[in-house]
């Protein structure tokens, strides 16, 4: 498992543009057969990605669970969300199995020990992506479809930042332990998201982009307010961002984006509200 370690913001200021990649930019989670992990030690937050094809891929494949984690199997004091952004999949939980279509979500909680990811075509496979967080106890296991998550359009066609937020693993629509996650939708002809920014100084966040448009790309926005970066962002990239940074982005076209976050607290409008025009 890749290994991410707590940044300064004082050391990534003067970051160049590779260090800046190699310590935030995640790349390259869907192999055939195979489960990708970052751990990253800001919140002690897991971003995963499984895509199987012609196997039946078990969470822990191919992970040192005791070396990662000094547990004797993954979720033994974690919860998880597993978005799909690909093909049409199952996960087995226990004795349950779970089909996901294309932006369905499942919220698996602390304490499942067995767990495992199929796709029902090779030449179509899914490809799941989750994000892991700390848990203190359990809750339900809990499968949610694109058409239950709770929908928020925000922003405006004048401002280019019209989207709809589908809140899946949200307050006000499951309990978890710190674990927040939904994916934002842009409408055509919008490219900003999370404009004007915000930090949140009690929880990190992680993005990943999909849905971007042939040959573009997304341009994300991060660093302290007054001393701003920012890392080019392919298809099916994720991004960390630490409590301290801000995370914006916009695109040569209208894209998707799952948001993860963990820390202190699950409530959203626990920001701390910046103006653009303050950005440097």
């Amino acid at each position: 498992m890749d290994i991410r370690y707590s940044a300064s913001p004082n050391d990534v200021k003067r970051y160049t543009t590779e260090e800046l990649r190699r310590e935030f930019l995640i790349t390259g989670l869907y192999q055939p057969n195979e489960v990708k992990g970052v751990y990253s030690h800001v919140d002690r937050m897991v971003v995963l990605g499984v895509m199987p094809t012609t196997e039946t891929v078990s969470l822990d494949k191919g992970i040192d669970i005791w070396h990662s984690f000094g547990t004797e199997f993954f979720l033994e004091r974690r919860e998880i969300g597993i978005f799909n952004i690909g093909g049409e999949g199952e996960i087995t939980v226990g004795g349950s199995v779970c089909r996901l279509s294309r932006k369905d979500c499942l919220y698996i909680t602390k304490g499942e020990r067995n767990v495992a990811f199929r796709s029902l075509s090779p030449d179509s496979p899914a490809k799941f992506y989750g994000v892991s967080a700390p848990a203190h106890t359990s809750y339900e296991t809990k499968l949610l479809t694109i058409a239950q998550a709770a929908k928020k359009p925000l922003g405006s066609t004048e401002l280019s930042n019209r989207r709809v937020i589908n809140q899946f693993i949200h307050p006000e629509v499951l309990k978890t332990c710190q674990l927040s996650m939904g994916l934002t939708v842009l409408e055509p002809g919008s490219v900003w998201n999370t404009m004007p920014p915000h930090t949140h100084e009690r929880r990190m966040e992680v993005y990943t982009y999909f849905d971007i448009p042939k040959d573009g790309v997304v341009m994300h926005f991060m660093g302290q307010p007054n001393e701003t970066r920012h890392i080019v962002m392919n298809e099916e990239d994720a991004v960390i961002s630490p409590s301290w940074s801000i995370h914006s982005g916009v695109g040569t076209g209208a894209y998707a984006f799952i948001w993860a976050m963990g820390g202190e607290n699950q409530a959203f409008d626990d920001m701390d509200h910046l103006q653009a025009s303050d950005l440097r």
